[in-house]
């Protein structure tokens, strides 16, 4: 086994996910069996409970995990398919160990930070490692950080307990442009390196991000003051279209060289075909579509990360450009719908709470009178029910309870399972499970299966009392979960496009294999601008 620690200084969002993510393709691409976790410092179990605010989206894996949204970059960048395991929080790490105290496990010891917390940490990457050639973890927070010394403490035995030449550290850091001085400075950098080595830790490879290139002169500094060889400095600026050109950026200057020279990996060269046709499809796109995304996080570009990334897979798989115009659910309702005019696609994706629903149910209504293709995610899938049973079925007051629990028609409803409970935390339908699909439904058509498996993230449900009642209006079910029952998918007959899920499928979707349904939705809305043209 061999292992890279990714850790980060000097600011927050130096873009240590992406990094890890790129690498963990460069190396799949040179023939090896790669996966990435992430811990994070925070005394929170998961991000679970947390607001998009804080922590933008909650990205949910197959076996029911919340976890933070880099868990999102190293799906969609690698085809390591990620656990529980793989993400781990400082709640978490303190929690088994209180409980392990409390069971007398400790046999009457001392519980200290050092051996016990650190131990415990220890062995999740051990566990989290477990069937693949290189493991990559990342370390959330910035080196200095109080929160995160326990965690720097336990890389530091960890590469003594498996062996410095098993061990490969990978610094990211900022090389900011200082205006008044018209040059960049290496300062930072230096003082963040300094911190690592205080800790006994030396990177092996610094990767700097910076807005211009950092020059030979600046990379030589590099090299001398943070014990770094200068072919280990590696330059990284922000890319000019998308991310998924991070892997070439860093593929140019040899950074998967690097570490298989560092740790004596054997391997084949590298092959970048795939990721080289992405950008290809991203620089030259055959078609232009615009997509409207309406929520109520807008102004947020995290809180619907993987919302974004799998509409553009879906551009990718059309060889298309989209335009993403993000519309915020409350503007809607106070100033009509003329933002959505023009659009060649709706999509409403989920979230949590009134604010901005009877904005989304315009949304729904406009695509469906006008017959926009739209795409419903989770709560964008219960609005659909709740637009439909409105202005179709006549059911004037119909709502979900869980924004009118006295709603005389609960087209959406509790789940029975979660009647009764009052813990917020890893307490909703999580995960992934089972869907049937209807054949001749758009979505059977897209899948080009009978049945998948989706992931969910979600309390309230569609309630079947009213199923027969929508179905007769054109309200079609285009898939259910075969051990419940429960449904998954609704579409509306007659119209190009409009479909709306329960479940969450920007969780599956990647830049080489877009999800079928957002390739789908993509399709529609060009089929939609050739109309308008």
């Amino acid at each position: 086994m061999k292992y890279i620690f990714v850790t980060g200084g000097v600011i927050s969002s130096l873009g240590k996910g992406l990094t890890a993510a790129a690498l963990g393709a460069l190396l799949e691409c040179r023939g090896l069996k790669v996966r990435i976790q992430k811990f994070d410092p925070y005394l929170n179990v998961d991000p679970g409970t947390m607001s998009p605010y804080q922590h933008g989206e909650v990205y949910v894996l197959n076996d029911g995990a919340e976890t933070d949204l880099d868990l999102g970059h190293y799906e969609r960048f690698t085809s390591g398919e990620l656990s529980r395991l793989n993400s781990l929080t400082s709640g978490q790490v303190y929690e088994t160990v209180i409980q392990k105290e409390r069971r007398g496990d400790y046999l009457g010891k001392t519980v200290q930070v050092i051996p016990h917390i650190t131990n415990e940490i220890k062995d999740r990457i051990l566990k989290g490692g477990e069937g693949v050639d290189i493991l990559i973890t990342e370390i959330g927070g910035t080196t200095g950080d109080i929160e995160g010394l326990p965690f720097l403490e336990a890389l530091r035995q960890f590469q003594h307990d498996a062996g410095r030449e098993n061990v490969a550290f990978l610094h990211c850091t900022l090389v900011p442009f200082i205006k008044a001085a018209g040059e960049l400075k290496t300062k930072p950098s230096q003082q963040s390196v300094a911190k690592l080595r205080e800790i006994g830790i030396q990177p092996d490879i610094l990767v700097c991000r910076t807005d211009r290139p950092i020059g030979e002169e600046n990379r030589q500094k590099l090299s001398l003051y943070c014990n770094v060889g200068i072919d280990a400095v590696i330059e990284c600026r922000d890319v000019e279209n998308s991310i998924y050109e991070l892997p070439m950026m860093l593929a140019e200057q040899r950074i998967d060289e690097i570490v298989v020279k560092r740790l004596g990996i054997q391997c084949k060269p590298i092959d970048i075909a795939p990721w080289r046709e992405i950008v290809r499809r991203i620089h030259h796109p055959k078609h232009q579509v615009r997509v409207g995304v309406v929520g109520k996080y807008i102004e947020l570009q995290d809180a619907y990360k993987s919302v974004y990334e799998s509409i553009i897979h879906g551009g990718i798989a059309n060889e298309a450009h989209v335009e993403i115009v993000r519309i915020d659910a409350e503007d809607l309702e106070t100033k009509g719908t003329a933002s959505l005019a023009g659009l060649d696609g709706i999509l409403v994706p989920g979230g949590f709470g009134n604010r901005g629903i009877e904005g989304k149910i315009l949304a729904v209504q406009f695509a469906r009178e006008n017959k926009i293709p739209f795409y419903g995610l989770c709560l964008g899938m219960q609005v659909t029910v709740i637009e439909f049973a409105r202005h179709v079925l006549g059911l004037k007051q119909a709502h979900s309870t869980e924004f009118a629990p006295q709603s005389p028609d609960p087209v959406i409803h509790l789940m029975e399972s979660q009647k009764g409970v009052f813990t917020k935390g890893g307490t909703m339908r999580l995960g992934k499970f089972d869907c049937q699909l209807t054949a001749g439904s758009h979505s059977r058509a897209a899948y080009g299966k009978d049945l998948i498996q989706e992931r969910h993230r979600h309390r309230f449900e569609y309630n079947d009392a009213y199923r027969t009642r929508l179905e007769a209006a054109g309200l079609i079910v285009g898939g259910v979960n075969p051990q419940s029952g429960l449904v998954e998918i609704v579409e509306v007959k007659d119209h190009p496009f409009m479909v709306g899920v329960q479940y969450h499928p920007e969780f599956k979707s990647k830049p080489n294999q877009a999800h079928p349904l957002f390739a789908a939705f993509v399709k529609a809305a060009i089929e939609q601008s050739k109309k308008s043209c």
